[in-house]
């Protein structure tokens, strides 16, 4: 079963400093049919003007990832960590039994384009931690790049390890040129939900259930064997693989 999440349909703000896209409920924006996907709790595109941000606030119990496609944002949190997020680097922040945060674009002539994500973690209370980390577009040219998964799965210690989430739950990037295809098994009792960034593609092209999808489009993929997405002009995709 596939089911497509349109990037028109979403819900949409616009707060002047800041345009933003809801794939899911979220903030005032209220959809039944659209609160989650497994343990995938938001999808939030945002568009954040020059010297603008959000304040100080607090979370706790989520898994906070979040992916800079343009600009820079500039993260601060009370457990002491002050970094600067740029394109092509991945933020991991385990809100767990509590922590507060801001989030600014520090440029003073930039917008900072990204996308903000909220998983369920798998058990409540856990520690906050953070992580972030360059993910190299070589990495994932025409393949996909693990860029996080789940909590004890590879050696910590190795460089330029993929994010640790808590969740059972794995993270892909990928970048296709023009008339490029990709292939992804999933295995039986997974999930998959993919996230068009940029571009546009075909998914199962040569099939009479084939999806076009363009930038902001999502869909969500259960009880398949496995699906194929071509790039049409050129995509930057993102895969999630939930239990």
């Amino acid at each position: 079963m596939k089911r497509r999440r349109m990037a028109a349909e979403r819900g949409f703000a616009d707060h002047g400093w800041l345009k933003t896209y809801h794939t899911f409920s979220f903030a005032d924006y209220r959809d039944p049919q659209h609160v989650h996907f497994r343990a995938l709790r938001v999808m939030n595109e945002d568009w954040v003007a020059p010297g603008q941000g959000f304040g100080e606030h607090p979370h706790h119990d989520m898994e906070i990832v979040t992916y800079v496609l343009e600009g820079q944002l500039e993260h601060r949190d009370s457990m002491g960590h002050g970094e600067i997020l740029r394109p092509g680097e991945f933020q991991r922040m385990s809100a767990g039994r509590g922590i507060t945060h801001s989030e600014f674009n520090p440029s003073t002539s930039e917008p900072v384009h990204l996308y903000q994500i909220w998983l369920f973690p798998a058990k409540k209370g856990l520690e906050p931690s953070y992580e972030q980390r360059p993910f190299p577009v070589s990495g994932r040219a025409g393949k996909w790049q693990l860029v996080a998964g789940p909590h004890g799965s590879w050696d910590t210690e190795e460089e330029n390890r993929p994010l640790t989430i808590h969740q059972d739950a794995s993270i892909y990037l990928a970048n296709l040129a023009s008339g490029e295809s990709l292939e992804r098994q999933i295995p039986a009792g997974r999930h998959a939900w993919l996230q068009v960034l940029r571009g546009a593609v075909m998914l199962d092209k040569f099939s009479p259930q084939a999806i076009s999808l363009q930038a902001g489009d999502g869909l969500a993929i259960s009880d398949e064997v496995g699906f194929q997405v071509a790039s049409q002009a050129g995509a930057e995709l993102m895969l999630f693989d939930l239990a």
